[in-house]
């Protein structure tokens, strides 16, 4: 056999810059480059293997977890089908990136990390960062990754890579297993050489099918539609990564069959289809919830019933509701006792469209969810009608950034009172225009995840709405922003700390205590002095952000026309009103204490107890 004298890590990047990916006859390479920080652990290993291999981009980050934020983003614009690599040194630089591992193993999208480790050999140990034991030599803080990543090794021999990185790929490029993905390797294999074989090296196309259920399934789930009175389909992430979206338009316009998407699925059907109820759930327009609670049958596509969907498992009423679950993946199939199709999206709406040809919802059926869809379109037209209070309300504000951008532009979010404000009043108007986190939810998401969905879609404006608490979380990469010339335009909303969580602490009876950001009162010793004087426009100008302030909607307007026209990432400063807010049609069960002095804890719990009489087993 040929082989090649290289490095562990030269081998690792001279094999990652040859695998490809192919779905539908068309191909591209799989890893678009990495993402890194360099430090003692990988510098003369991974480090000096990019030096070595400048066809493979290298992206220097600001901070290991929003790194990992920014491939994940970047591969879910990508639809799953590329991704980066994402190296730190060991230990804290290595923990760093936990929490982007677990954000994209919940929310199924690949990315790849190689965290630096402690020395093989043990020969000099405990090397600096170590984590020691007293019971074990195997071990580092690495093997923190085991429960977050859909496939984890160590390479402690160079010729364990030869097995391991096809491993790697398998997991990274299956549309049912992805996730997170650590290779983990110490920092003296790393620059340890070995003769590999040179086969190793030669492109490699990995194939993503569209793979069927089984038959007899399939007919069985054609026969509950045709019998259902009331379906209705759950349209999740997997209806866009599949591609699926322009199949489900046909499906759905023609069969009349009503369509609800969770935060992942949001964007499967443009706002204005008729069949289109909006948001699911938790945050769900009043069409969507109704709806749900009547239908005999739920078809979920590509979703995985999250709490926010299901309303805690309390959204479907029907005592004789039935499911049919199209997934890739078996495990999420197989939720809320349904009839599992495990297959491909796009594959099986196909299919069911061909088989359908004569079915159709009833006509009162049919207009009354339509009806829906008009109705919640008036609703959210009367938020976005400009008023231009002071401070301005946060639906305003989404209102005027919707109504700006263009139909290819993304707006991006995680965490807040921003994601239930968008899910339900952004209008979507292409499958990728909507981008929330919500698997995790993740403070510190939003601007790393902006720098992904830029240099995914360079040609489209990408509008980060973040809070001033998750801007705090996590604001640096905008230096890498500027850096690497990928403009965003992001709108800072400040209201003074925790608004999202300070309005459920008051649901529950705990009037929003340690929400707000305000000094220690030297009197009563708690945190309810004065607001904080933080100068977040000061901040972002510091990192080389254009910043731009408004003090209402109609100023929002002419900032957002003034950041199309500058050339580098652009931060528009407004506060928000933190106590008026979009509202709720739906429940979330959240636990409330059972013994309490205070009286509104004592009715929240009266509430809670009462909401959760509807709470059902799907079984």
């Amino acid at each position: 056999m040929k082989t090649k004298r290289l490095t562990v890590a030269q081998a690792t990047i001279a094999y990652l810059k040859n695998q490809y990916v192919e779905r539908d006859g068309v191909q591209n390479k799989f890893f678009a480059g990495c993402l890194g920080i360099l430090g003692h652990g990988n510098v003369a290993g991974i480090g000096q293997a990019l030096h070595q291999n400048l066809d493979f981009p290298y992206y220097v980050a600001r901070n290991e977890q929003g790194m990992v934020h920014t491939a994940a983003a970047f591969a879910r614009v990508k639809n799953r089908l590329q991704t980066f690599v994402c190296t730190s040194s060991i230990g804290p630089g290595a923990t760093n990136m936990l929490t982007g591992a677990a954000a994209a193993t919940i929310n199924r999208i690949p990315v790849l990390l190689i965290p630096g480790d402690i020395f093989a050999t043990r020969q000099v140990a405990p090397v600096l960062q170590q984590l020691e034991s007293n019971v074990t030599q195997d071990i580092s803080v690495n093997d923190c990754f085991k429960p977050v990543s859909k496939y984890w090794d160590r390479i402690n021999r160079p010729e364990q890579l030869i097995t391991s990185l096809p491993e790697v790929m398998r997991v990274l490029t299956s549309q049912a297993e992805t996730g997170a993905v650590t290779l983990s390797i110490p920092q003296d294999v790393q620059a340890e050489a070995y003769d590999f074989p040179v086969e190793m090296f030669q492109k490699r196309v990995w194939h993503v099918g569209r793979t069927m259920p089984d038959k007899t399934l399939l007919s069985r789930a054609i026969q509950q539609i045709k019998e259902s009175k009331r379906p209705m389909i759950i349209a999740g992430g997997g209806t866009i990564y599949s591609d699926a979206t322009a199949i489900l338009k046909k499906l759905v316009n023609r069969t009349g069959i009503p369509v609800a998407e969770s935060f992942a699925g949001k964007g499967s059907l443009d706002y204005n289809e008729p069949q289109n109820l909006g948001a699911a759930g938790v945050t769900g327009t009043p069409g969507a919830i109704e709806i749900a609670k009547e239908a005999d049958l739920v078809i979920g596509i590509g979703t995985r019933y999250s709490d926010f969907t299901t309303i805690s498992k309390s959204a479907f009423q029907d005592p004789k509701v039935r499911f049919i679950n199209i997934n890739i993946t078996e495990f999420d199939s197989f939720k809320h006792g349904a009839l599992p199709l495990v297959g491909d999206a796009k594959a099986i709406l196909e299919t069911l469209d061909k088989e359908l040809s004569n079915f159709e919802v009833n006509g009162d059926y049919r207009k009354k969810v339509e009806n829906f869809n008009k109705s919640w379109d008036q609703f959210v037209a009367d938020i976005y009608a400009e008023k231009n209070e002071v401070p301005a309300f946060q639906g305003e504000v989404i209102g005027a950034v919707n109504s700006f951008s263009n139909p290819e532009d993304i707006v991006l979010c995680a965490a807040g009172s921003l994601p239930g404000d968008l899910h339900k009043l952004w209008r979507t108007r292409n499958p990728k225009g909507f981008h929330l986190e919500y698997g995790y939810s993740c403070m510190g998401y939003e601007i790393a995840g902006g720098l992904g969905a830029k240099m995914a879609r360079p040609d489209s404006e990408i509008y980060v709405m973040v809070g001033d608490g998750s801007y705090l979380m996590m604001s640096q990469e905008i230096v890498t922003s500027i850096q690497e010339k990928q403009k965003m335009t992001i709108i800072l909303l400040n209201n003074d700390g925790y608004s999202s969580i300070g309005s459920l602490s008051s649901s529950l009876g705990s009037e929003g205590f340690g929400t707000y950001y305000r000094y220690r009162n030297e009197e009563t010793d708690q945190l309810d002095g004065g607001l904080l004087p933080i100068d977040y426009a000061a901040n972002a100008a510091s990192m080389g952000a254009h910043v731009i302030k408004a003090s209402n909607v109609k100023e929002l307007k002419a900032a957002l026309e003034k950041a199309k026209t500058i050339d580098k990432t652009t931060v528009i400063y407004i506060e928000v009103d933190r106590k008026k807010a979009v509202p709720g049609f739906a429940w979330w069960d959240v636990a409330v204490a059972e013994v309490s002095e205070k009286d509104a804890v004592k009715n929240s719990l009266k509430t809670s107890l009462e909401n959760k009489k509807t709470q059902k087993y799907y079984l």
